[in-house]
């Protein structure tokens, strides 16, 4: 077997599925590239087992075949080679696989390509779709507050409810839950399902800058993703996933709005002198005025900071932890921020004081309980 190929072109799109492929995987055949040409069209399969991306690229061929291409090996010798068409010649006897470039030729060893695992289809299926742009936003909003606690599966993936009005995307770890819901996306079959974080951090990536359409297919045990010349199927994670609705305090008396990017600079430097276990800084509202403030006793280091904002309700003092603070607020865009508190011990929620007419996000987080520092 024969072809010919762009090498820039290759490397683009051997990036693009390059970070399904594991070291020391469980089978030692996923530490290569499944190749399959049919018809002049090279598909490129990457698995571990749990998720599987493929995609396609036209080449010059004469006949068709396979072939299982080591992954780290070819893609290094792609990267250090100038643009320029190369020349695969695949032995079937020996798994050989010849590349010719203008100046040079690379001989590796290939294996056989019936020795890759079958890639699953998703029959049955419930379909919806959304574009790259929805899909980005919502892995965003989300991804970074799942938990990496393999003892509780449920919450190591993002959970996503469809309804015939919205699809919600929920993340949690047990100690603060972000809420991503969209009115632009719904189906008019309900279902959820769990997505693995790996499998949407390679989404992520994956998904080009320009608004694309994405086909979304799944069934009880896996999800179908299509953009572009891309393909991704993962396996979802069959647990249930706690009832986050019951956690969200409805009543929420104090509220308050404020510069986001001004507060998340504030709890920057605050959180320098927080405790390095707890990472607990302090809030007390008083009128219109937010004090933040930290203290590390071990080592008598503290700080406070005044900033103004817009509060309405009693006063309050209640502590957090600063880097769940300063990464849902940086997970962010808006220019002002709305937190809502009932009681000291009652979790917290943080939301865009102004809501965008398709998306609606809330994050909880979790208080840590005060220090008897003066």
């Amino acid at each position: 077997m024969k072809f010919i190929v762009s090498s820039s072109a290759l490397l683009k799109q051997l990036s693009a599925i390059n970070g399904v492929v594991t070291t020391n995987p469980v089978v030692p055949i996923l530490e290569n590239f499944l190749f399959e040409i049919k018809d002049s069209v090279l598909t490129i399969t990457a698995s571990d087992l749990q998720t599987s991306m493929m995609t396609q690229i036209q080449v010059e061929a004469k006949e068709d075949g396979n072939i299982a291409v080591p992954a780290r090996i070819l893609i290094e010798t792609l990267k250090n080679l100038p643009e320029q068409p190369v020349t695969f010649s695949i032995d079937h006897d020996t798994y050989a696989v010849e590349i010719s470039s203008d100046n040079g030729r690379y001989r590796l060893a290939g294996e056989n390509a019936t020795d890759f695992p079958k890639i699953p289809t998703v029959n049955n299926a419930t379909t919806v779709d959304m574009s790259t742009e929805v899909l980005s936003s919502a892995i965003s909003n989300t991804i970074f507050a799942t938990s990496s606690d393999e003892l509780r599966p449920a919450m190591t993936g993002v959970y996503i409810n469809l309804s015939p009005t919205n699809t919600t995307f929920v993340a949690t770890d047990g100690h603060r839950l972000i809420r991503y819901r969209r009115v632009d996306v719904a189906s008019a079959n309900g279902a959820s399902l769990i997505i693995p974080r790996k499998a949407l951090n390679l989404l992520k990536s994956t998904l080009p800058s320009e608004n694309v359409p994405v086909t979304v297919e799944f069934n009880q045990s896996n999800a179908y993703f299509k953009f572009n010349n891309i393909k991704m199927i993962c396996r979802l994670i069959d647990e249930r996933f706690p009832d986050y609705e019951n956690v969200i305090p409805v009543d929420n008396p104090n509220r308050m709005n404020i510069d986001r990017l001004e507060l998340l600079g504030s709890l920057r430097r605050i959180a320098i002198y927080a405790n390095k276990t707890t990472h607990q800084v302090r809030l007390k509202l008083t009128g219109s005025e937010l004090m933040i403030s930290a203290e590390d006793l071990d080592f008598s280091n503290e700080a406070n900071e005044r900033l103004s904002c817009d509060h309405d309700g009693e006063d309050i003092e209640i502590g957090f932890n600063a880097k769940f603070l300063v990464e849902m607020l940086n997970n962010l865009s808006c220019k002002e921020v709305s937190l809502k508190f009932s009681a000291p011990n009652r979790a917290g929620l943080i939301l865009p004081a102004e809501q965008d007419a398709n998306e609606d996000i809330l994050m909880l987080v979790m208080p840590v309980m005060l220090n008897n520092y003066v």
